[in-house]
């Protein structure tokens, strides 16, 4: 039986030459977001007939809208008829165009941690500035969305009568939170209230486990924006391309990317992308299948042999949000971790600079027998 998993650590030390593997050779990496897989085959017959071809120019992209506007109607039952496509280069390029594109320098961006570590570094390296409205606080409740904190932080950022934008990760890095249609109602509702722009995140939308409903935010308020890309779904991050979705109501405050945009859209990307959404729904349901085994290994791992940890077992994504702060290991875990177990984890303050202190983000997307060598050489350094 084909494994999508179904790798060993000399396998991925010999094969593999980006980043996750190559930043710190002496470690096992349980850190960035990429997984330790074997390729869709669809794939990469896809791209290595069109290298083959010489296909190899600029992209024009009309088969990636139309892959996508299939997928989404077929898993979501989305149609994408009064939506504007756009290609571009990658999700967080589209986000940052899009934040460009309806706040003006020094403006808020609302973000929610713990959320994406590169949220925060975007956000200050165009000049904006961040304001918090943290999910709720309790991982039993699933870290959700927080009303409340979010007129807060809405009420802070409209202040002056100024712009302000919302940046949404929908499903929710680094805590697997799917956000429900309730939940997304009520952003939208208060993002309407307070003038905020919606610009939605949705690149792990294809790793949500059963029996969980993916609701894509346009969905609920077609006057946001959203980014999608099958580069998470199906490893393929290294193959650069995503959609740039502006919702049916949203043309006035989010006017056309500039084409400069659309051509930093890698054509292989695309018809990698393109085989993925087509072609590859086999090897992701499979991929979830095995991710779905290891999100509860993972559980029964830390229950065993790290029993001072919180795990609360995500309803999407590959990653894990790990309280560790009962090890007394100090803020920052993963360094420690690092060093004394050769383990690479994620910093937890990476994804919240006040509250992650004493968390780390692991990366599961791995083989059981990789996952239970790095807990294990965990458990014995600590």
């Amino acid at each position: 039986m084909f494994r999508v998993f179904d790798v060993t650590i000399d396998q991925q030390r010999r094969d593999r030459t980006s980043l996750k593997w190559r930043l710190w050779p002496d470690v096992l990496p349980l850190w960035v977001a990429e997984m330790d897989a074997r390729p869709c085959e669809q794939v990469v017959e896809a791209v290595t007939a069109a290298m083959r071809r010489g296909d190899t120019g600029y992209t024009l992209g009309a088969d990636y809208v139309d892959a996508f506007a299939a997928w989404a109607d077929d898993k979501w039952g989305w149609s994408l008829a009064e939506v504007r496509p756009q290609v571009v280069g990658d999700v967080m390029s589209g986000v940052i165009e899009a934040i460009r594109l309806v706040t003006g320098r020094g403006a808020p961006v609302v973000i929610s941690p713990p959320v994406y570590d590169s949220f925060y570094l975007a956000i200050g390296g165009i000049g904006r500035r961040v304001i918090e409205a943290p999910l709720s606080g309790s991982a039993s409740a699933g870290h959700r969305l927080d009303a409340a904190a979010l007129e807060r932080a809405f009420v802070e950022a409209t202040r002056d009568g100024g712009p302000a934008a919302y940046l949404l990760c929908n499903p929710q890095n680094p805590t697997g939170t799917v956000h429900t249609m309730a939940d997304l109602e009520t952003l939208a509702g208060l993002a309407a209230r307070y003038g905020v722009r919606v610009i939605a995140d949705e690149i792990h939308a294809p790793l949500v486990y059963r029996p969980g409903d993916f609701v894509p935010y346009l969905t609920v308020d077609p006057t946001a924006v959203a980014i999608h890309s099958p580069s998470k779904g199906w490893n393929l991050a290294g193959l650069k391309s995503a959609l740039y979705l502006v919702g049916a109501d949203a043309a006035t405050a989010f006017p056309r990317v500039p084409e400069v945009f659309t051509h930093a859209a890698s054509h292989i990307g695309v018809i990698a992308h393109v085989a993925a959404l087509r072609d590859g729904r086999g090897w992701l349901a499979q991929a979830l299948d095995e991710l779905d085994a290891n999100r509860r290994l993972l559980a029964r791992l830390i229950a065993e042999d790290l029993p001072g940890v919180g795990y609360r077992i995500p309803d999407a994504t590959y990653l894990a949000w790990l309280d560790m702060r009962g090890l007394g290991l100090g803020d920052d875990p993963a360094v420690e971790i690092r060093r004394r177990a050769g383990v690479a984890l994620s910093s937890g303050a990476n994804y919240w600079p006040e509250g992650g202190r004493g968390f780390a983000r692991l990366n599961f997307a791995t083989s059981p027998e990789i996952l239970a060598e790095a807990i294990g050489r965990i458990s014995r350094a600590i």
